[in-house]
């Protein structure tokens, strides 16, 4: 299992990105490779689903995710999405989305652990979904402000 953590310092307040985590804001986040596009979105509480379908040209990859665990604190909102239904390169996801209140600003820490079938290497699929949430961040800043 390998783990990547990929951390945003944005200038938004936490009531500010927790009420824009929305089906909008997920599809901005996606990268134009491979197009995404959502088949069901129901939201980030627990037991909610997300289909996705990716389109690699050639063929296509279902992707769904369950809401396994959420949290809100005064300072602090995460949920976590775990793969039910995964793409060729994935055996397991977990992804741990956390939004952090501080002085003045807010960090959103995506953090994932994951597991490639035998085929392919972890440390190979980890290094491309590290590029895929590093994509975020610019989105997130020109969301929420840069810091």
């Amino acid at each position: 299992m390998k783990s990547i953590q990929v951390t945003t310092r944005v200038k938004s307040t936490l009531p500010e990105v927790v009420a824009a985590f929305n089906k909008e804001l997920f599809l901005r986040l996606n990268p134009p490779f491979p197009p995404v596009q959502i088949v069901r979105y129901d939201g980030n509480e627990r037991g909610n689903k997300v289909e996705l379908e990716l389109n690699f040209i050639l063929f296509k990859q279902r992707w769904v995710s369950i809401i396994s665990e959420t949290a809100t604190e005064p300072h602090f909102w995460w949920f976590k999405d775990e793969g039910e239904q995964l793409p060729f390169f994935l055996k397991s996801w977990k992804h741990t989305h956390l939004i952090e209140q501080k002085d003045g600003f807010c960090l959103i820490t995506d953090a994932i652990e994951l597991t490639a079938p035998a085929y392919l290497p972890d440390s190979l699929v980890a290094a491309a979904i590290r590029f895929l949430m590093l994509y975020r961040r610019p989105v997130y800043r020109k969301i929420f402000g840069a810091v």
